[in-house]
């Protein structure tokens, strides 16, 4: 699968070669960031870390750097810049901030970049990464699901490799193995169904973000955890299957499998069905990627399949969560409106995490921008990524007019 690095050669180190492989880590202070770093501490033989980056966590970022001896650390929020400076006084700890120090930090030289930092802002740092040929363990859904194939066309003009931590894309990379293109004849991808799989639509109206925010296996960020409970997640996660695994949007889909033991599923042409089980960790697709091509010991539970029970599985009910069918609308609608749909989703969630909207109002509000977009011409390819830019702020200023509508 030439996409996503099944001819590429192995990186320059990994677990049990005796050599160091170089670890810069975009979005250190979140749920990604914190299990590479439990990975990574775990052998620090094995591992130097290059950069280190957060948001706005300012006292996580610095004690990450100096326990890590970080080459650099970058704090986007330019207001706590002078206090991670004072915080690496007098280590060997660069202080950047701001997204010109992101931005910086992500092009410096390294064998793997972990990009973990969410939402559309982790687009242009994670292209950085991308212009230095680095390989990319890729956590940031958007920048397939707006940049699409610039993004991937930019990665492979570099040589970089593009390797998925998502745990049902990274299944997939696993069970399709060396297997030919041709051979596949459909990709599937498991939602747990999220906190309201059972509830009815009229259910949903009322949900708080408290009760949305309750993920029944995982332990994600706020926006990927409302995501996930409107089925949006699942829904960016097939637009991304297409730019990752060359098979066609036809060959693509998902299916609702509450226990998240499977995280995907590959239907061969045979009628052989390849699936990949794991517990509900996100160390172990990190670690795959940390030392890929290799495999190397993790501290995840380990599956005892005898006590599982049953494995069930169960279509995906577009009628109750529309946000799944607004998805696969925009990946058939052309490379524009994904873009569109990303962005209004973005802020939709925010206004419902802030309680200026409901829960069932988010895919509500995705559609009316996407609504607009098509009526506006707005859905056209864009051109380069300067235009990717231009879309996602249309379309948030789009969505932010409409929410104040609700």
């Amino acid at each position: 699968m030439d996409d996503i690095a099944a001819s590429a050669q192995p990186l320059n180190a990994g677990s049990g070669d005796g050599l160091v492989r170089r670890i810069s880590l975009l979005g250190a202070t979140g749920s990604i960031g914190r299990n590479t770093l439990d990975l990574i501490e775990r052998h620090p033989e094995a591992y130097e870390v290059v950069a280190v980056t957060a948001r706005t966590n300012v006292e996580e970022l610095a004690a990450t750097a100096l326990r890590t001896r970080a080459e650099v650390a970058v704090i986007v929020d330019e207001t706590r810049y002078d206090e991670l400076k004072q915080r690496l006084a007098g280590s060997s700890v660069e202080a950047l901030c701001g997204v010109d120090g992101l931005v910086e930090a992500a092009g410096r030289p390294a064998d793997l970049v972990v990009a973990a930092i969410i939402g559309f802002a982790g687009l242009k740092p994670t292209l950085a990464a991308v212009d230095q040929g680095a390989t990319i363990a890729l956590a940031n859904k958007e920048c397939l699901v707006a940049a699409g194939s610039l993004f991937t066309d930019r990665a492979e003009t570099a040589g970089a490799r593009l390797l998925p931590v998502d745990s049902e894309h990274n299944a997939v990379f696993q069970a399709i193995a060396d297997n030919d293109e041709a051979s596949i004849a459909e990709i599937l991808l498991t939602a747990s169904g999220g906190p309201f799989r059972t509830f009815t639509y009229d259910d949903m109206k009322s949900v708080t973000p408290a009760q949305a925010l309750k993920h029944p296996n995982w332990s994600m960020g706020a926006k990927i955890t409302i995501d996930s409970a409107t089925l949006m997640n699942k829904g960016l996660e097939v637009i991304e299957a297409a730019h990752l695994f060359p098979v066609g949007a036809d060959k693509l889909g998902a299916i609702v499998h509450p226990q998240s033991i499977v995280h995907g599923l590959v239907r061969y042409i045979d009628g052989s069905v390849l699936a990949q089980l794991g517990p509900h960790d996100m160390r172990g697709p990190l670690s795959y990627c940390l030392n890929w091509p290799r495999r190397a010991p993790t501290p995840c539970e380990r599956l005892d399949l005898a006590t599982l029970g049953s494995l069930t599985f169960e279509p995906v009910d577009v009628e109750r969560f529309p946000a799944f069918g607004l998805a696969l609308a925009a990946m058939a609608a052309g490379p524009g409106m994904p873009i569109v749909l990303n962005a209004a989703n973005e802020i939709a969630v925010e206004a419902f995490l802030e309680g200026r909207s409901g829960f069932t109002e988010i895919a509500r509000l995705v559609e009316r921008t996407m609504n607009r977009a098509e009526a506006g011409g707005m859905v056209e390819t864009p051109a380069d990524i300067a235009d990717v830019f231009a879309m996602d702020e249309w379309a948030r200023s789009q969505a932010r007019a409409l929410v104040n509508e609700f």
